[in-house]
C-alpha cells in the first residue's frame, strides 16, 4: 500500500495516515447505518472516478479527455512556435558573431596571426602602431570592408568622431631603480573626440602615429605608460542584416558599438589588446523590397499563428485552473466527510493528493507562454506599439469628453424615456441600449418600441435617437478612428531614429583628424 494514497486488500481509499482499522471495517460495509452505507459507496466511487486517467474516465464514463487533446494540441503548435522563433534567432546571433569577427579582423592589427588570450603588444612603438591602424581602418572602411557599413552622422551632418579615452592614475612617480615611487590611488578619465574629416588613404600608419601623438599633446593627453591603466577607441557604425529577407521576414538595422580596449592594468610590460561591440536592433526608417506581399503574408501568418497559440494557452490555462479549483473543492467535501463519519482528520499529505502539481506547472506555463508571445508580437508589430503610446494622450482627452456626452444622454434617455420604454428602465439598461446602438444592434426595435405613448413622447425619443446615432457612429466613432490613424501615417512618415541618431559626448574634447 502507498504511504500517500493507494488501496488496501479491503479495497479502501488510503489517505495518508487518516485511516485506522475501525475506519476501514465501515468502509468495507459493517456499518449499522444505511444511509451512511450509501455515503460512503458515493464517496468511494468519486475518488475511484477522480483519480483515474484521462483514457480510464473515458472508458468508464466516455467522458472525453478535452484537457488532455488542448495540452497535445498546445505541445505541437508552442514547439513549432519555438522552432521558428529560434530558426530567426539563431539568424540574429550569428550575424552579430560574424560581423564581430570581421570587426576584429579590419580594426585590429595582424589579428588572424594571434590567439585571442596572447593579442598583446610588448614596445611603445607597438602601441601606437596599432592605436594609429585602428584610426586607419575607420576612416577607410569603405574602401576596405567587403559589407557596408555607415557612419553615423552629428546634426550638422559631419561624420562621427572616434572617441579616444585613457584611464591613468591621477599623479604619481615610479624610479625602479632607486626602489621608489610615488602614485595617487585616484583614477580619473579623459577623452578626446576625433573627426576623421579628411579621409587619410594612402597616409602611412607611421604618419598617423604621429598625428595621433600631435593631437594627445594639444589637450594634454599624453601616455604616461607607468600610470596608465588602459586605453579605448570607441565608434559606432551602422549596417543592414539582408539574410533575413529568404525567409521572407523584414531586414532590420543594426547600430553596432565597437570599443578597442589597450589594457595595462597589470603594468607587466603587456599591453592586451581586445575588441567589444554592442548591437541595438531597429526598424529601417526607408524599405523597399520587390514582391513584398510576400514579406507582408509572412508576417501576417507569424502573426496569426503566434495569436492562434495565444488562444491555445489560454483555452489550457482555464481548464487547468478549473480543473484545480475543481480539485480544492473535492478535497473540502472529502475532509468534511471523513471527519463527519470518522471523527478523525485528514492530514495535510493526503489533502495535497488531490491537488495536481501538473496542472499548477501548465497554469504557469500558459502565463509565460502568452506574456512571451505578445512581446513577439508586439516587437514585430513595433510601428503598432508605438502608434497606441503615440496617439494614448489624446484618446485619453477624446474619451473622456465622449464619455461626458455619453453619460449624458444616459441620465437623459433614464429620466425622461424610463417610464415609457422598457430599454430605459434603469440607468444600466439605459446605458446597455445605447452602447448596443453605438454597435447597431437592435435599431429599429428601439424606436418602435415607444410607438403610442403620446406624441410629445414619441417626438422627443425621435431627436433623442437620431442625435444620440448619428453623432457617435457618423461623428466620434469617426474622429476617434481618425486620431490613431493620423498617428499612425505620421510615425509611419517620420520613425523615431534615436537607435540609429548620434550626440557626441557634451564632456569631451573634439579635435580633427588631418
Amino acid at each position: 500500500m502507498d504511504s500517500h494514497t493507494g488501496t488496501d486488500a479491503a479495497g479502501c481509499v488510503v489517505f495518508g495516515e487518516v485511516e485506522n482499522q475501525e475506519d476501514c471495517s465501515l468502509l468495507d460495509g459493517s456499518s449499522p447505518s444505511i444511509n451512511s452505507w450509501t455515503e460512503e459507496s458515493e464517496m468511494r466511487s468519486k475518488l475511484r472516478f477522480f483519480f483515474m486517467s484521462p483514457c480510464e474516465k473515458f472508458r468508464a464514463r466516455g467522458r472525453k479527455p478535452w484537457k488532455l487533446g488542448v495540452q497535445i494540441l498546445k505541445i505541437v503548435m508552442v514547439t513549432l512556435q519555438l522552432m521558428l522563433f529560434g530558426l530567426s534567432n539563431q539568424q540574429v546571433v550569428t550575424f552579430q558573431e560574424e560581423s564581430i569577427d570581421s570587426f576584429r579582423h579590419l580594426f585590429l592589427k595582424d589579428y588572424g596571426s594571434w590567439n585571442d588570450e596572447t593579442f598583446s603588444v610588448y614596445t611603445q612603438k607597438d602601441l601606437y602602431e596599432y592605436m594609429a591602424f585602428t584610426l586607419n581602418q575607420y576612416v577607410q572602411l569603405p574602401c576596405l570592408s567587403l559589407a557596408k557599413y555607415g557612419y553615423l552622422s552629428d546634426n550638422n551632418g559631419f561624420v562621427a568622431p572616434l572617441n579616444v579615452c585613457k584611464s591613468f592614475y591621477k599623479a604619481g612617480t615610479v624610479d625602479p631603480s632607486n626602489e621608489s615611487f610615488t602614485i595617487n590611488a585616484v583614477i580619473k578619465k579623459a577623452c578626446v573626440d576625433v573627426f576623421p574629416l579628411i579621409p587619410l588613404n594612402g597616409t602611412s600608419i607611421d604618419e598617423t602615429k604621429n598625428v595621433l601623438v600631435t593631437l594627445f599633446d594639444k589637450v594634454n593627453l599624453t601616455l604616461d605608460l607607468y600610470r596608465l591603466i588602459s586605453v579605448e577607441i570607441s565608434f559606432r557604425l551602422k549596417t543592414i542584416n539582408l539574410q533575413t529577407v529568404r525567409n521572407n521576414e523584414m531586414p532590420d538595422c543594426y547600430l553596432f558599438s565597437i570599443s578597442v580596449t589597450f589594457d595595462n592594468k597589470a603594468h607587466s610590460g603587456k599591453v592586451k589588446i581586445g575588441l567589444d561591440s554592442d548591437a541595438k536592433i531597429g526598424e529601417c526608417r526607408a524599405t523597399n523590397v520587390a514582391n513584398s506581399s510576400l514579406v507582408q503574408k509572412s508576417t501576417r501568418y507569424m502573426m496569426v499563428f503566434d495569436g492562434f497559440v495565444m488562444t491555445l494557452c489560454a483555452v489550457s490555462f482555464l481548464l487547468c485552473t478549473r480543473s484545480l479549483i475543481r480539485s480544492l473543492k473535492f478535497s473540502q467535501e472529502f475532509v468534511k466527510f471523513y471527519t463527519f463519519h470518522y471523527n478523525n482528520p485528514v492530514s495535510w499529505a493526503g489533502r495535497m493528493e488531490f491537488v495536481n502539481g501538473w496542472y499548477i506547472l501548465i497554469t504557469i506555463s500558459d502565463i509565460f507562454t502568452i506574456i512571451g508571445s505578445i512581446v513577439k508580437i508586439a516587437i514585430e508589430s513595433k510601428i503598432l506599439v508605438l502608434t497606441m503610446r503615440a496617439a494614448l494622450p489624446s484618446v485619453i482627452r477624446f474619451c473622456c469628453c465622449a464619455g461626458m456626452i455619453y453619460l449624458g444622454y444616459c441620465f437623459c434617455g433614464w429620466v425622461v424615456l424610463g417610464p415609457y420604454h422598457p430599454k430605459f428602465r434603469t440607468l444600466d439598461m439605459a446605458s446597455e441600449c445605447l452602447f448596443s446602438l453605438i454597435n447597431g444592434d437592435d435599431m429599429f426595435a428601439t424606436f418602435t418600441e415607444i410607438n403610442g405613448k403620446g406624441y410629445l413622447v414619441w417626438l422627443f425619443s425621435q431627436v433623442y435617437l437620431y442625435t444620440f446615432i448619428s453623432l457617435f457612429i457618423y461623428m466620434i466613432l469617426s474622429v476617434f478612428i481618425a486620431l490613431i490613424t493620423e498617428t499612425y501615417e505620421c510615425i509611419k512618415v517620420h520613425q523615431p531614429t534615436s537607435v540609429l541618431s548620434m550626440q557626441p559626448s557634451a564632456h569631451s574634447s573634439h579635435l580633427f583628424l588631418y
